[in-house]
């Protein structure tokens, strides 16, 4: 990257800079936490004193948020709490809840997909504050853009918050718009940009600090300066920036909420509260959204449901199938067992004044043909499998899945029935292999005695301090480890080289007698029989050890 940036002098001095032809809006709420604090304190809803936040930092109490009022007694951010009382007798002093403030924005952030699904966070400066809305071809909706930015900013002033936005074609641009010219709509960045001061390009204070100190105080001042001298000063990541912000790099927008390509959605008049009112809405829109999904040959196997409420806050639902599906009675069943498990948990607020459905994880699903006599098969299994893991949640409906592993503990795992994968072929087991009814999660040591026959079977064992006494015993079955599983390389030596090369010779590459298993069906005196091994070999460095894997009865 560094060697592109470098050469886009030529660029910069003939103005041909590239830009994107995606629109973003971005949108700064300068005094967030104070106007959260108002809303949600009714003793400072009707507050005329000036209104700060602190937070202790290395040891003394600094101003961290503050509203109009205080900005305007001269107050400002990293003030010491004692400065400021002394300047403000009348202060009124809270400490700020950086976690719940935080938590608050992202949940409004998500809240602003009512106007577009992707949303994104800007957390260069702050964690919270800023945030920017890619808006590319949904501006008619609203009735163009400054319609949409009026709309926005409109809606949020109502609720009590300050808040100030702007458009550009690329998200560095929309956001110093937003900050240093709030209500600019632009096409061409550089123009936009050429007035407003180096800060504007997200840089730190150091940055900011030398550059003035250079001179170059505005944006525009550095369009025609050296591109090598300016990175020699400041780095490639402060060229970077200029770039993102005129277009000539593109800057990735990562949206909050999972994205999606299908959704349908529906506004309300009148806000409505009750889930039955949801539900209902969401078994339309899941008509319509099949009817897309047909349209495409598509089906998903993920959907999510989205409820936008009144006050700047979104619920969302989400659902899973087991195959790809554009059913539209099952995608509303699936929705339905899911708002069970809400419970209390549903809040409506004032009312839901919108709701999307939207469909992800897409795939090819061509149209079928169904006879008036067919049999339910493994389509209605599916489906009966989507409902109880909607019902009692992705991790509660599980399938026995074989792996392809000789090893008793490793030849079966557990996998969700929505998220199966596909079936090994040489995984299947042999059924001429006798296996217990019950396996343990892993095998349990036991005590036994000497056998009569260093090879063979124990007389007994005792097992969690219970003594068992077998009267018989077949086997062994021997099971060797997986040596092509096992994590390292093979240590060769000249010797071991010499060895394998020698015809008749040993390999000493693997010491089997490690991990080798010698497996025994042993019957207690009570007509228990246990499945029992041996790890390890005699005439080795380590001595054998006994272990209880299942049982057969």
């Amino acid at each position: 990257m560094g060697s592109q940036l470098l050469h886009r002098k030529e660029e910069h001095e003939h103005g041909l800079l590239p830009v994107s032809d995606r629109r973003y809006l971005a949108l700064t709420l300068p005094r967030w936490a104070t106007d959260c604090l108002r809303r949600a304190d009714p003793t400072l809803a009707s507050l005329t004193r000036p209104l700060v936040l602190w937070e202790k930092q290395k040891g003394a109490m600094r101003i961290v948020a503050l509203d109009l009022a205080a900005s305007a007694a001269g107050l400002f951010i990293g003030q010491s709490l004692s400065d400021a009382r002394a300047i403000c007798p009348i202060l009124e002093v809270r400490e700020i809840d950086q976690q719940a403030v935080t938590q608050l924005f992202c949940d409004f952030a998500d809240w602003h997909s009512n106007a577009t699904p992707l949303v994104g966070l800007m957390t260069d400066r702050t964690p919270y504050g800023d945030l920017v809305l890619d808006i590319t071809g949904v501006t008619h909706l609203f009735g163009g853009e400054v319609a949409m930015l009026d709309r926005l900013i409109g809606r949020l002033v109502e609720l009590g918050f300050t808040v100030q936005g702007a458009i550009a074609p690329t998200i560095g641009a929309a956001w110093a718009l937003a900050h240093f010219n709030p209500g600019t709509i632009t096409e061409d960045p550089q123009s936009a940009l050429s007035h407003l001061p180096v800060a504007a390009l997200r840089l730190d204070e150091t940055q900011i600090m030398s550059l003035n100190q250079m001179g170059l105080k505005q944006v525009g001042q550095l369009y025609t300066r050296s591109r090598q001298s300016l990175t020699a000063r400041f780095g490639i990541a402060f060229l970077m920036r200029l770039d993102q912000a005129l277009g000539a790099i593109n800057e990735r927008l990562v949206p909050r909420l999972p994205l999606v390509d299908y959704y349908t959605e529906r506004r309300f008049a009148e806000p409505i509260g009750l889930m039955d009112d949801v539900l209902m809405t969401a078994r339309d829109l899941a008509h319509q959204l099949s009817g897309r999904l047909e349209q495409a040959g598509l089906g998903a196997q993920t959907f999510h449901l989205f409820l936008y409420r009144t006050d700047h806050k979104l619920i969302s639902m989400s659902v899973n199938a087991a195959r790809g599906t554009r059913d539209a009675l099952h995608i509303a069943r699936l929705f339905i067992h899911r708002s069970e498990r809400l419970g209390g948990e549903y809040d409506a607020g004032f009312g839901i004044d919108m709701i999307r459905l939207a469909a992800s994880s897409l795939s090819e699903l061509d149209a079928e043909q169904t006879g008036a006599f067919e049999v339910a098969g493994t389509e209605d299994l599916n489906k009966l499998y989507d409902r109880m893991a909607s019902r009692l949640g992705p991790q509660a409906v599980l399938r026995s899945k074989f792996v392809n592993s000789h090893i008793p503990e490793r030849a079966v795992i557990l996998e969700p029935v929505v998220a199966r994968t596909e079936d090994d072929p040489n995984a299947a087991p042999n059924p001429a292999l006798r296996r217990p009814l019950r396996l343990l999660p892993a095998p349990e040591p036991i005590v036994v005695a000497l056998a009569e026959v260093p090879d063979g079977p124990p007389p007994n064992m005792v097992w969690r301090r219970v003594t068992y006494r077998f009267v018989k015993a077949s086997g062994p079955e021997r099971i060797a480890a997986e040596w092509w599983s096992v994590p390292g390389k093979l240590q060769l030596t000249a010797a071991s080289i010499e060895a394998a090369q020698t015809p008749g010779a040993e390999s000493n590459y693997y010491e089997e007698g490690r991990i080798t298993r010698d497996y025994f069906i042993a019957e207690d005196d009570g007509g228990r029989r246990f499945w029992i091994f041996r790890e390890g070999l005699f005439g080795v460095a380590n001595e054998p050890k006994w272990f209880l894997h299942g049982f057969f009865s």
